[in-house]
């Protein structure tokens, strides 16, 4: 199946949901000017095609004690990343994964109650995975800015 490119009304309609998700698509047709059905069609076509996804999201200031953990990992071979970066996608607790350039080459973002509960994670999970050479953790302690449009990065 070929993807269609998100055109403007798709992206107006995108717009509206990272404000609201649960707004009505009556009333995001009246603002754009456009019919009900156009709406819940795009949208839907959207959904199918996987090109997006309306979901709950926690709030982050709500949590007891949120500690975004950043890890910076180092693989022992490059030809070794995309495995370790397969292996970290697969774990529930962690919510990003990314290959970078730079010092490490991947970075996984997790949440975290407290320090010992990030070195567990460290010690008993991250390192299992074979090809992770070396972790270093930066903490995320005060939320300045938390665009919940980026949720799916933490």
């Amino acid at each position: 199946m070929t993807k269609r490119q998100l055109d403007d009304l798709d992206l107006s309609i995108l717009e509206w949901l990272s404000e609201d998700a649960r707004i009505s698509n009556r009333k995001v047709a009246i603002e754009l000017g456009v019919t009900e059905g156009t709406v819940r069609a795009r949208i839907k076509r959207m959904e199918d095609e996987g090109q997006i996804r309306i979901t709950a999201i926690s709030n982050i200031n709500r949590l007891a004690n949120p500690t975004l953990a950043y890890i910076w990992i180092e693989v022992e071979k490059s030809s070794q990343t995309d495995d370790v970066a397969q292996a970290l996608s697969a774990i529930p607790e962690i919510g990003f994964v990314a290959k970078t350039l730079g010092r490490s080459d991947i970075l996984a973002i997790t949440m975290v109650q407290n320090n010992a509960q990030l070195a567990s994670f460290l010690h008993s999970t991250i390192s299992g995975i074979e090809g992770v050479r070396r972790t270093e953790c930066s903490l995320g302690v005060n939320f300045i800015k938390h665009d919940y449009r980026m949720s799916r990065i933490v």
